[in-house]
């Protein structure tokens, strides 16, 4: 998966606004750090949930998630100054590959946000890990 011209990578300005679980080995920053083998992991319990704050509004044509365990996953955008107001764009099953990592790419219609929520609803397992989330325009 190509990196090049993604808005949810640290080095464009994109950092994790919150997280609902914290483990200080697989830390949030991990997804937007631009490395394919770090990771944030979640802590168990569902649902789980985390912002990426972009580094202004920026139109999105496509959203791109490696990961693995998310059975449910729901997408919410905002483009309020603060993270409010999320507007949900979308909410996808995805597939579940045993000992793979789940690669989900979502076209979206030129959405504006300045804040991307992704919301783990469940799990095929108690914990589940996101590797990266690419957007891009």
């Amino acid at each position: 998966m190509s990196r090049a011209g993604d808005l949810c990578l640290s080095s464009a300005g994109a950092w994790v606004k919150l997280a609902t679980s914290s483990d200080e080995r697989h830390p949030a920053e991990h997804i937007v750090d631009g490395n394919p083998e770090t990771f944030w992991m979640t802590t168990g319990m569902f649902p789980q949930e985390f912002i990426i704050s972009l580094n202004s509004v920026s139109k999105i044509n496509k959203i791109s998630i490696q990961s693995s365990s998310i059975q449910r996953l729901q997408i919410e955008t905002s483009m309020s100054k603060d993270p409010i107001n999320f507007e949900r764009c979308v909410e996808k099953e995805l597939e579940h590959v045993e000992g793979q990592r789940q690669t989900e790419e979502i076209t979206l219609s030129g959405i504006q946000a300045t804040y991307l929520r992704f919301v783990i609803l469940s799990g095929y397992d108690p914990f589940v890990a996101i590797y990266s989330v690419s957007a891009e325009s």
